[in-house]
This record gives C-alpha cells, sequence and structure tokens, in this order.
C-alpha cells in the first residue's frame, strides 16, 4: 500500500499529483502561468490555478476546490482523484470508506468495465494532527464597477448626484462591517476606486475558498420607458439564462462593464452560452436562487421601493464564482427619490444590515441541511 500525504486546504484536503506516480502514471506540463495539463493513467486534465473546475475531453467538471500552487507546485482537491478521475479511466476506483485509490489492470477510456485486478494500490491520508476547528464562514463581497468604470449615473432629468460605483463600494464596506459582526469571515474584492475585471471577481473568491459570493449593484431604468425617472425598487438575480427582455437589459448593461478592460472585447462567440449550460446542472443553482430569496425577503422589510423580485440572467461576474452567488440591485439611481435614499449613509446602512442579516439567515439553513453543528 502506497500511502500519500495530504495536504489539508481551506476547503478540504489537497494533494500534490507526482506522488501518485508511485501507483500510476502522471505526467505534469506547465502550459502558462497557472495554467496546466495533468495527465493521470491516460487521463488528460486541463487545470488553472485559482479556478475550481477541470475540463476533460472538453467536459467542464466542477472541484470541490480550486487547484493552489504552493513552492512552484501543483496542489489539487483529492476530489479530483477520487470521483472526477475514476469517471474516465476504468482502471481507477475510489473506495471511500477506506479512503483508497484502487487501480486495476489497465486503463480503458469510455469504457464502465474493469479488468480483473492484477494488482491493488491504494492512496490514504499521512497520520497527521487533529484537524482543527472549523473556520467561520467566508462571504465575498462585490462592490460593482469602479476605477474609470463609473457604473450608472443618476437621477433622470437632474444633476449627476449619484455614481454606482461610489454607492456599490460604501454599500458593501458597511455589509462587510456588518457580517464581520455576526461572526463570518469576510473578504472585498476591492476597497478602494479601482478596476477589478469582471471575470477575476468570482476567481478571487474560489482561490479564498468563499462560501457565498454577493455582488452588490444599482439599477438603471431604460431610457426607452414610458417615464423612466419614476421606475423603482429592488431585484436579486442569480446566475442562469436570461427568461425575461427587463432581465436581460440589465445583464447587458452590467456586463458592458468588461469595455473597460484592457484588451477585453464582448463577443457572441464566447464561451458564456456554454458556461451557463452547464451551469444549469451545477448544485449551487439551487442554493444561489434560495439565498437570492432571502435577500429579497429581507430588503423588502426596509426599503422605500417595491420588491421586483428575484430574477437570473448570464452576468460575468457571477460566472467565475463556484459557490452560490448573487447578485443585488439595491435600488434605481435613474429615479430621482430613490437616488437620495441609496446616496444617504443611514440608508446604506440599513441596506447593508438587511443583507447581512439575509446571509446569515441562509447560512444558517445551510449548517441545519447538512448538519454542520454550530450556526453561524
Amino acid at each position: 500500500m502506497q500511502r500519500v500525504p495530504l495536504v489539508m486546504g481551506a476547503t478540504g484536503p489537497m494533494l500534490r499529483p507526482q506522488t501518485l506516480a508511485p501507483i500510476v502514471p502522471v505526467r505534469i506540463d506547465d502550459d502558462a502561468a497557472g495554467h496546466y495539463r495533468l495527465t493521470v493513467s491516460g487521463v488528460t486534465v486541463a487545470l488553472e490555478v485559482g479556478v475550481a473546475t477541470a475540463t476533460i475531453d472538453g467536459q467542464v467538471r466542477q472541484l470541490a476546490a480550486a487547484p493552489l500552487s504552493r513552492e512552484r507546485q501543483l496542489l489539487i482537491p483529492l476530489q479530483l482523484v477520487s470521483e472526477v478521475l475514476p469517471a474516465y479511466a476504468s482502471n481507477l476506483r475510489w473506495d471511500s470508506a477506506a479512503r483508497q485509490l484502487i487501480v486495476t489492470g489497465s486503463a480503458t477510456r469510455g469504457s464502465t468495465s474493469h479488468a480483473a485486478a492484477a494488482r491493488a494500490r491504494a492512496i490514504a491520508p499521512a497520520p497527521s494532527s487533529p484537524r482543527p476547528k472549523r473556520q467561520a464562514r467566508l462571504v465575498v463581497v462585490d462592490a460593482g464597477h469602479g476605477g474609470p468604470d463609473n457604473g450608472m449615473t443618476g437621477p433622470v432629468g437632474a444633476p449627476i448626484s449619484i455614481y454606482e460605483k461610489n454607492v456599490t463600494l460604501a454599500v458593501a464596506m458597511r455589509l462587510g462591517q456588518e457580517l464581520r459582526a455576526r461572526g463570518v469571515r469576510v473578504l472585498y474584492t476591492r476597497t478602494t476606486d479601482t478596476l477589478i475585471a469582471l471575470s477575476d471577481r468570482g476567481r478571487i473568491a474560489n482561490q479564498a475558498g468563499g462560501d457565498l459570493f454577493i455582488s452588490v449593484h444599482v439599477n438603471a431604468a431604460n431610457p426607452g420607458w414610458r417615464d423612466p425617472a419614476a421606475t423603482r425598487g429592488f431585484e436579486t438575480y442569480f446566475l442562469a439564462e436570461a427568461k425575461t427582455e427587463d432581465a436581460r437589459r440589465v445583464e447587458e448593461m452590467e456586463n458592458e462593464s468588461v469595455r473597460f478592460e484592457t484588451g477585453a472585447t464582448v463577443s457572441k462567440d464566447d464561451a458564456l452560452s456554454y458556461i451557463l449550460s452547464d451551469m444549469k446542472q451545477n448544485e449551487h443553482l439551487r442554493e444561489s436562487s434560495e439565498l437570492a430569496e432571502i435577500i429579497e425577503e429581507h430588503l423588502a422589510s426596509m426599503h422605500p421601493g417595491p420588491d421586483r423580485g428575484v430574477k437570473q440572467a448570464g452576468f460575468r461576474v457571477l460566472v467565475t464564482a463556484f459557490m452560490p452567488a448573487v447578485l443585488v440591485e439595491i435600488g434605481f439611481g435613474t429615479n430621482p427619490n430613490e437616488a437620495a435614499f441609496l446616496n444617504s449613509p443611514r440608508h446604506q446602512i440599513e441596506i447593508a444590515r438587511a443583507i447581512a442579516d439575509a446571509a446569515q439567515e441562509y447560512l444558517r439553513r445551510y449548517e441545519r441541511r447538512v448538519g454542520g453543528g454550530s450556526e453561524r
């Protein structure tokens, strides 16, 4: 029996793939900065440090944790070995009870049959000290826009008094303070007036092992509406294909920020639609929808505008966040009264407090479902 030492990451056990070499053929190719091609028992897996997905034969599989690079060595989640690779290599089988990888004969791609076992070897965690007490849940708070990207400006028919990037940052910082006061760990994607690429925001959350991703935004009415200045209210989105014309409008408006990224363009032939179709099967879809519903309920208790409901759309900022993730439109800056409401520090605190209460309630429900012990 070959023992393979495990390294405890923020979200679970990790291992160095070369430690599998005594039992299966392993090859690691460093394609570019942070990009790897890992071949194990004839199965080639494309990986990127900080991104919790693996690509095999053009199929994208979600990982339990993002690969890491420590001291110039690749670390992969144990789940890649225990769950993903055995689905593609017929000579690999994971014994969950014994925590062993069993190798039987030669690999046969695309076959579910197993050759008779010529020999069986296994991996198991090396003896280690007792696992430390689990950390508090981590919420990644994202302030929309920033730097040269002002986001929406308003209100309609009056001098500009609201810049979305300023309001989102103020509310996001308050939200982080409220969450920390409830014993939740917080990571901000930005804390200053700076531009963060849309796709990088989710990757920041993945690399940190985030449990929730909340992106804060300010809405804007369609200028073509009969009375755009009158539109008010709040709404919360999760990642899925837009079902209504208004959801598509908001999706296009928020995704337009990509034009501020150096060398970035919006292409109709990009991978967004593919990722969205894959994400429909993602376990986080239902969780994101539930989180959005709870946020709407809590905002409704304090917001003067109408509850516009939970909606879905293909936001780029949510595509790379592999965890329950939502985008909250906290009000319409194009409406004069709502713009004044959103600009008020007192009301910003109230908005942040409502979202923090919602996140805490979601985490409490989640802990009960998974039997995670103490509520946070």
